[in-house]
């Protein structure tokens, strides 16, 4: 055990309590955010258009935001203090949104408050991973609590919303990230960026970054990794609208949308284990393999009975790729620059190629309807053909160390 470990165990709750803690603590935001900002943005006078345009920024420029912000993030001394710092951030992008109602203004406000968010999980996420070693508990337990609470916040808003006005999202959101940060203060274990103490200057750090860029293997993984989360883009933004064609109801859709978050929660808790038996790469062909699957599927508007069946297969799509992601990104990169590692693959997984796909998924829906879900197929075939290269790979580099 750490002297961090030890510090909160004295305090009166694990570390794995703990970050189950911050991480629904963190999810209270993203869980109204991302289901309702387009509901406020509408009722505050944005066309879909103009929606579209202020949520897909952050998305655009994650790439280049995300590393810049790990980097600066690891020139502290303690890896929780840039949390609580981009969740006050954070705070005060979202509460910007309650200013005028312009368009201009919502882009910046939703760029800050959406940029320093979405900043939080990779570097949470490092300090996770390497506590589940330690001390030996699956990550997928406070990352799938985390979800839990995305739930939570998502019905808890849906009720407010029937004699609330939508006004209470924006500050809910606000609030959320304010306590988040109050949460990352106490909750968050004191672990150090870097183990010996010392900080290396910046021009260091950036050079780890630039070593990362040029290992081809794990820009494999993170374009791997991409492909087949951005592959969600489509069904994020128009599932719903096509089984209102389908004659589904809308308490049916928010069922069925349970049924796939209750299955990527289910895989993190109590499937998670398998991972570390079969492998990273494996778990990304099984998730790029389903995802192929599924959205072909979705393409010709299966019926109601197979919808639940497909659901399920939410818990390969994204969480198996999700965690394999993570850990192989982890084990690709040395300790020193696993926050610059990390970042780099959320920007990609979680926001250009999810940004892009997103822009592309309107054209596309206009277009062909649900045959669109055909072009997310094609993307997710590309991450199963990287998934199936980084097992090649793997096997290939154990097959060496066993020559030796």
């Amino acid at each position: 055990m750490t002297r961090g470990a030890d510090r909160t165990e004295e305090q009166g709750l694990s570390t794995l309590v703990r970050l189950c803690l911050f991480y629904a603590a963190i999810f209270l935001s993203s869980g109204v955010s991302l289901p309702y900002i387009g509901t406020y943005l509408r009722d505050r006078g944005m066309s879909g258009g103009e929606i579209g345009l202020i949520l897909a920024v952050p998305l655009l420029l994650k790439p280049f935001t995300g590393p810049v912000l790990a980097v600066w993030a690891d020139g502290f001394t303690l890896r929780r203090t840039p949390m609580v710092l981009l969740l006050v951030g954070a705070a005060i992008g979202y509460g910007a949104l309650l200013g005028p109602a312009n368009l201009w203004w919502f882009i910046l406000a939703w760029f800050v408050g959406q940029t320093l968010l979405s900043t939080v999980s990779p570097l949470i996420d490092v300090i996770t991973l390497r506590r589940a070693r330690v001390d030996n508990f699956n990550y997928g337990i406070p990352r799938g609590t985390g979800s839990s609470a995305f739930i939570a916040a998502n019905l808890a808003m849906g009720a407010i919303l029937t004699f609330a006005a939508p006004t209470i999202i924006a500050v809910w959101i606000a609030a959320a990230c304010l306590f988040g940060a109050v949460a990352a203060a106490t909750l968050v274990p004191p672990e150090r960026v870097h183990a010996e103490g010392a900080k290396p200057p910046r021009a260091e750090r950036w050079n780890g970054l630039s070593d990362l860029l040029r290992n081809r293997t794990f820009v494999l993984a993170v374009v791997t990794a991409g492909l087949i989360q951005g592959a969600h883009a489509f069904y994020y933004s128009f599932s719903a609208i096509l089984w209102r064609k389908q004659g589904i109801s809308e308490p049916v859709i928010g069922v069925l949308w349970g049924v796939g978050v209750a299955a990527e929660v289910a895989f993190m808790w109590f499937l998670e284990p398998l991972r570390r038996r079969w492998g990273p790469e494996l778990f990304l062909v099984l998730g790029a393999g389903a995802a192929v699957l599924r959205w072909t599927a979705y393409a010709f508007e299966p019926p109601l009975w197979a919808l639940f069946l497909l659901q399920m297969l939410h818990a390969l799509t994204f969480a198996a790729s999700f965690l394999a992601s993570l850990r192989l990104i982890e084990k690709l990169a040395p300790p020193s620059a696993a926050s610059p590692a990390q970042a780099i693959n959320s920007a990609l997984s979680s926001g250009f190629t999810l940004g892009v796909a997103t822009l592309a998924s309107g054209p596309l829906f206009d277009a062909f309807g649900a045959f669109g879900y055909l072009a997310t197929a094609f993307m997710a075939l590309l991450g199963l053909v990287g998934a199936i290269l980084l097992t090649r790979r793997a096997r290939s580099l154990s097959s060496d160390r066993l020559r030796f």
